[in-house]
């Protein structure tokens, strides 16, 4: 029996009560975390260590679910889905702190006992309590080498396991990664990392280097707007908090870069990006384009987004059109285009640690359906001379490389250029295309590639 909100939580960790209700929301309402959970610390002045904690064990326990679930089954002797919702929260919240944290075998059980003794009383209490201990008797590796396949019988299979990945997306890895066990291995363990906070500069507005001072972080490796905060909430930040600088991620300034120093004949100053929401690349891009004399289109689909685009674009050249991409009314004659196309996500996953135990297979078919229309139409919008890249955060070669070959095939009159001269960074294999990946490049796995008319 549930208790009355006026008796639930009084007894419990906030930290952990966060995570829990963060879960929670995710199960129930295909939330995401990384929306839920800063709000909610920010309501209930939870700051500190506290944050920390909760931020921990709540992308943690997101982002191993597929693991921790193989673990609770066999210690509760019984399948998840007749684990009732809010009890199984709380045996995955338990279940991560047990094995993937320093955090002691008491403290993890007792509390996970508290959590759901507030809500449900001391039958469940008991649930969570005998199967938490159970699953305190063994750490995560002698889990593994129980419940994992074989390494012998299935690599693949077992690295997908070790690292909390659904099966299919460790085939997509190491199709993309040309079969080579140990890329995988080190693809898939970089991918199950909670990754830094990289920051993007905005040209003209403050330098990557006096970032680095004001935030007391560290100029990145590859684009020369990122910055590497090394902790607390970016938020807090003055150059974040006046629109100097933003959140994103390394490899998606390589991608906004790369489409403003492609080789274009006579640039006219008419730029676009077909698929601008939320707005991260747009403002990168427009930044660059007010220095350069340029105007931006920018194009999304969704009222909501185009809003945020609005926002982040403020005072830049920027005009936002809200329309279907594929049918957005524009005069043809752009000399850059960028199209950051819907994808699967595939290659942003630790930073959206729920998304991996959503995305299906079927998923993926019916964008790459998408992603052809889209880039179709970026060429017809595309001046002779003018170059559009083409991007995905996935490197499923799908939404990729087929896409490209595919459109390809149906224009001649259009050639593909080598994107790794527009990118300044490393090992960036045989072109003419750019793959970049978390275990190397410490980005996210950014595909671009770069057509010219």
């Amino acid at each position: 029996m549930k208790r009355s909100p006026e008796t639930r939580d009084k007894a419990v960790d906030p930290a952990r009560a966060a995570a829990r209700d963060t879960l929670r929301a995710v199960r129930e309402r295909d939330a995401y975390a990384n929306l839920v959970l800063p709000k909610m610390l920010r309501e209930r002045r939870i700051t500190g260590r506290d944050a920390a904690l909760a931020t921990e064990l709540t992308y943690g326990t997101a982002r191993a679910q597929g693991l921790l679930d193989a673990v609770i089954v066999a210690a509760a002797n019984r399948p998840v889905d007749e684990i009732d919702g809010a009890v199984l929260d709380v045996l995955r919240l338990g279940a991560y702190q047990l094995l993937r944290t320093r955090i002691g075998a008491h403290a993890a059980v007792s509390t996970s006992v508290d959590l759901i003794r507030s809500e449900m009383g001391m039958g469940p209490a008991g649930f969570v309590n005998a199967v938490l201990r159970k699953i305190s008797q063994r750490d995560e590796d002698l889990w593994v080498d129980q419940l994992a396949p074989s390494i012998a019988d299935d690599l693949v299979g077992n690295l997908a396991f070790r690292y909390a990945h659904p099966r299919w997306i460790a085939d997509v890895f190491a199709d993309a990664l040309g079969g080579s066990a140990g890329q995988l291995q080190a693809a898939l363990a970089a991918d199950d990392e909670r990754p830094p906070v990289h920051l993007v500069a905005r040209p003209g507005m403050i330098t990557a280097e006096e970032l680095a001072l004001a935030s007391g972080g560290d100029v990145g490796r590859y684009s020369p707007y990122c910055v590497y905060l090394p902790g607390g909430d970016p938020g807090d930040l003055d150059a974040v908090r006046d629109g100097w600088a933003g959140v994103q991620d390394e490899g998606s300034q390589l991608v906004g870069r790369a489409v403003t120093v492609a080789d274009v004949t006579d640039d006219s100053g008419r730029w676009l990006d077909m698929c601008a929401g939320p707005g991260g690349k747009a403002a990168l891009v427009a930044a660059i384009a007010d220095i350069d004399g340029a105007r931006l289109d920018a194009v999304e689909v969704s009222d909501h987004r185009a809003d945020l685009i609005r926002k982040v674009v403020a005072d830049l050249p920027v005009d936002v059109h809200v329309a279907d991409a594929r049918a957005s009314g524009l005069a043809p004659g752009y000399d850059r285009i960028l199209l950051d196309a819907p994808c699967s996500g595939l290659g942003s996953l630790r930073r959206r640690p729920e998304a991996r135990w959503r995305r299906t297979p079927a998923d993926v078919a019916e964008l790459v359906v998408l992603q052809r229309e889209l880039l179709t139409e970026a060429l017809r919008l595309l001046r002779p001379g003018g170059v559009v890249v083409y991007s995905t955060c996935s490197p499923h070669p799908a939404e990729t490389t087929e896409v490209i070959a595919d459109v390809l095939g149906q224009h001649p009159e259009v050639e593909q250029i080598d994107a790794r001269q527009l990118v300044p960074a490393d090992h960036l294999g045989d072109g003419p295309h750019v793959q970049l990946w978390p275990h190397i490049h410490g980005t996210d796995a950014m595909f671009l590639a770069a057509l010219r008319r």
